[in-house]
């Protein structure tokens, strides 16, 4: 059964209850700033087609942050409501939670076209799925729209019971659309070569994407911190790295497998007697044993690229250093260049860190796709699919 999305439906008169996901950052010595509005902005698109296209009100949520089911006025959304209202030039109206009794009231109004619900996750009921709670957000509205692609990983009310309520009328949004089209191209029937680069800290944190990814791959890169565990289960010695015991055993049994030729990892490394201090070349695979690897080397860059060359699909999870430290960016912006500059290929960039690595490189609009989804990227990566994308495609049984 095919996902419908909201293009395929009228909205003219309806009301429209549409979940975004507005977790943005707030400034920790001003709570009412916004310090990046991206998943605010990625959003306007799905929000003013609804209210291009008649909807009579629009009643958006949310969840902002970790307030742990209580109401913690730390993550009001308050700050969202201001900034959609001078976006959209236009007032939007925040309710004082989710089941305020004034939200009916509101809905019967001809003023107050868009209504913002407070923090879902002030009520323990939504991370919990709860069907009664779904039920009285459903209440509210005749259509239902998931444009928030970040949380379809999570089985929560907003996301997954809801749909249970609004069978043949539950809708993705744009957002959700253009993640689900762009992964699916990684998915399904990657265009070969396909070159997939992973990055990061620990081979545990991505040991079910390597499994997923090396059997359609040509070539896996590997970076980060994830690449010490692999060059000890070689018998390489990488010194002060960081490197657990557990994360060697699954990079021996990922290097045991059919697959293990596929496997490219560093041939030299930007290296440091302390986390962060000053850099050093080590143009070995092996490291002193009083050093430890921040980056890959020029030389390990000149190998990615080579295998990069000629790709038709390539996915990228993770960064090759502690980007985050000018002295050992190198390596991972060498990478968002290369993808940059590849034409002819579909560059998919996926999870956070490799995500603020190519918005701080200032490349983000030269790759086929960025996905704001984090965690949800990569476990539609690894599952083919999210709970919240089969319930919006399928329905859920509340039996």
């Amino acid at each position: 059964m095919a996902l419908k999305f909201i293009d395929e439906v009228e909205v003219q008169d309806k009301v429209v209850i549409a979940r975004f996901d507005f977790n943005v950052p707030l400034d920790k010595k001003d709570l009412s700033k916004i310090t990046d509005t991206t998943r605010i902005d990625m959003a306007l698109e799905t929000i003013k087609y609804l209210l291009d296209n008649g909807a009579k009100k629009l009643i958006l949520m949310s969840h902002l942050g970790r307030p742990k089911g209580k109401v913690n006025l730390d993550y009001t959304l308050e700050p969202v409501a201001t900034y959609l209202a001078n976006k959209l030039e236009q007032d939007v109206v925040l309710t004082e939670s989710c089941l305020d009794r004034g939200i009916k009231t509101l809905l019967t109004l001809n003023e107050s076209k868009i209504i913002l619900l407070q923090n879902l996750r002030f009520h323990p009921e939504e991370e919990q799925g709860n069907q009664e709670f779904a039920k009285a957000l459903a209440s509210y509205a005749d259509i239902y729209v998931n444009d928030a692609f970040g949380t379809a990983h999570r089985k929560h009310a907003s996301t997954y019971t809801i749909n249970g309520y609004f069978k043949d009328k539950a809708y993705g949004g744009f957002l959700m659309k253009k993640e689900i089209l762009a992964l699916s191209k990684i998915v399904e029937k990657p265009k070969a070569p396909f070159v997939a680069i992973v990055g990061g800290a620990k081979v545990s944190d991505k040991i079910k994407i390597i499994e997923r990814l090396i059997v359609n791959v040509d070539h896996l890169l590997i970076g980060g911190a994830m690449a010490y565990p692999f060059l000890v289960a070689k018998g390489f010695d990488v010194g002060n790295s960081m490197c657990t015991q557990d994360d060697v055993k699954l990079a021996k049994k990922i290097l045991m497998s059919s697959s293990k030729s596929k496997v490219v990892l560093p041939i030299d490394h930007i290296v440091s007697k302390e986390f962060g201090g000053k850099p050093e070349i080590c143009n070995t695979v092996e490291i002193g044993g009083d050093k430890m690897a921040l980056d890959i080397g020029p030389a390990t860059i000149n190998l990615y690229n080579e295998k990069l060359a000629g790709a038709q699909t390539v996915l990228w999870n993770g960064p090759m250093g502690l980007f985050e430290n000018n002295d050992y960016a190198k390596g991972t912006l060498a990478i968002a260049k290369t993808l940059s500059e590849m034409e002819n290929a579909f560059t998919l960039v996926g999870g956070g860190d490799s995500v603020s690595a190519v918005m701080q490189s200032g490349l983000a609009d030269k790759m086929g796709h960025v996905s704001t989804g984090g965690g949800a990227s990569l476990e539609f990566i690894e599952e083919g699919t999210l709970p919240g994308v089969q319930a919006l495609r399928f329905g859920i049984d509340l039996n």
